[in-house]
């Protein structure tokens, strides 16, 4: 016999801004326990270092955490000049210091970070959560083993320069997933001339969500020990994929999805994923494909419980 889960059937996104000093799988075991959730998790990690959108998904959502994990990511990051670390952010130790050029102007500054506008190649730290046979790098960073990784394209749409100060800058990134700012901020390091490292980093952007969409882990502490529900504070999960165009069904063909099976619908052209809605409701994701002249074939991808 099936094992029963623990805890009820909560379902939604919750936005958290995570605090520093504190792992994402901290954060969210915590936010679990507060809703009392069966299920739940992150899309996608943060480093200890790290603030800001940290979105969790509870339940029914769950089934699109990886689309969430999938979409584009923004940040604002401090750089540290002259000093390269580890771990390449002020969590690991100091390997090398070097002067930072004299009189460093935000011209020169602008002259570098547009060699590291589009796109690029990252080659990931030793440090990251990737995956080597199993098990992930920073494990076997931790053990003083060095693993071969082949550099990545990433994308950076938007890489600007807020702030100029003696030794440090701040920077406002706006890239595609898999992109790890410590190694961008390395590397801007290297090509100025001096190193530098990650001092502060928070995260801006992740699944479409923004810091006005967060919530405060202490905020909800507190809204629990005054016994106030905290279901309201969630999201339905279409509210992360409004980047996909919507197709309302009803009758035989929405019967048809809810059962699992695909449809044909004349008069349609989308392609590739769409949002379904019918009797009123978000009941999933499907998956649009060209069907003869003026139809698609529409296949259910992920769909949502009724009883939600």
């Amino acid at each position: 016999m099936a094992r029963r889960r623990k805890g009820r059937n909560v379902n939604g996104i919750l936005v958290i801004d995570k605090p520093a000093g504190v792992t994402s799988n901290g954060i969210l075991q915590q936010v679990k326990r507060l809703y009392g959730a069966a299920k739940a998790g992150h899309t996608g990690a943060l480093d200890p270092l790290a603030t800001g959108v940290l979105p969790l998904c509870f339940g029914e959502a769950t089934k699109f955490s990886q689309l969430m994990l999938d979409s584009d990511k923004a940040y604002v990051t401090t750089a540290h000049l002259g000093v390269r670390t580890e771990t390449a952010d002020s969590e690991g130790a100091v390997v090398e210091e070097r002067p930072v050029p004299a009189g460093l102007t935000e011209q020169a500054v602008e002259a570098v970070l547009a060699d590291f506008r589009g796109r690029i190649e990252q080659v990931p730290s030793m440090y990251s959560a990737l995956k080597h046979k199993g098990r992930p790098l920073y494990e076997y960073a931790r053990e003083g083993i060095e693993v071969e990784r082949p550099a990545r394209p990433v994308t950076i749409y938007e890489l600007t320069l807020l702030a100029i100060r003696d030794g440090e800058l701040d920077l406002a990134v706006k890239c595609t997933k898999g992109t790890y700012v410590r190694n961008l901020v390395e590397d801007i390091g290297e090509v100025l001339g001096c190193g530098a490292h990650v001092s502060a980093l928070r995260r801006t952007l992740a699944s479409g969500f923004t810091l006005e969409d967060a919530h405060d882990v202490a905020d909800l502490e507190q809204r629990r020990e005054q016994e106030q529900s905290l279901d309201g504070l969630l999201l339905a999960p279409d509210k992360a994929l409004t980047m996909f165009p919507e197709l309302a069904l009803e009758g035989p063909n929405l019967r048809s999805i809810l059962n699992g099976q695909p449809v044909r619908i004349s008069g349609q052209s989308l392609t590739g994923p769409v949002r379904l809605y019918g009797d009123h409701r978000f009941v999933g994701l499907g998956e649009g494909q060209p069907d003869g002249d003026d139809a698609i074939k529409v296949v259910p991808r992920r769909l949502v419980s009724s009883s939600w």
